[in-house]
């Protein structure tokens, strides 16, 4: 249903809902209500919006974020879902369900039900991005500097040389 991705240290994710069975034109007036917005706002906008599709989109943004909270666990990344946002959404038209109705003399009139494919597309904020990128390689540079001391530490104890590394010839 959803892939997610890392791209220059920001966290961006998305989620797809397909046949989803209303108009792609009223889907759309609320898509353009939540575009922009961050995730929690979104969601609360959507609550709070009286339109069918709300609670569709809403469901499709909760995936979306779903979806970056379990790229950021597998890259072992942290995440703080309040800095994602949407970042691009929006609703192409599905297959329509083609149906007849009755009509005087014997006749039929077509009429045609119509289906949604809704994207919803979340990343980090770039200054979030930035920040949690940082503090990665701070922790990584202060982790290093203690691996250094404990072996020269344990060197200075035991009062042996380190076992030369064996390259390639």
């Amino acid at each position: 249903m959803a892939e997610a991705q890392i791209v220059t240290g920001s966290i961006e994710a998305h989620a797809l809902a397909r046949h989803v069975r209303m108009s792609p034109q009223k889907a759309r007036l609320v898509m353009d209500l939540i575009r922009g917005q961050k995730a929690p706002e979104a969601l609360q906008t959507l609550q709070y919006t009286q339109k069918r599709a709300a609670k569709h989109i809403a469901k499709v943004l909760r995936s979306a974020i779903a979806n970056a909270r379990q790229k950021a666990d597998e890259a072992g990344a942290p995440l703080d879902e309040d800095e994602l946002y949407v970042a691009n959404c929006f609703v192409n038209e599905g297959p329509r369900w083609k149906r007849l109705r009755p009509a005087p003399m014997g006749r039929a009139f077509r009429y045609q039900k119509r289906t949604a494919h809704l994207w919803v597309g979340v990343a980090e904020h770039h200054v979030a991005a930035r920040e949690r990128v940082a503090a990665n390689v701070a922790e990584a540079e202060a982790q290093k500097g203690v691996r250094g001391t404990a072996r020269r530490v344990r060197k200075a104890l035991t009062g042996k040389q380190a076992p030369p590394k064996k390259g390639k010839k």
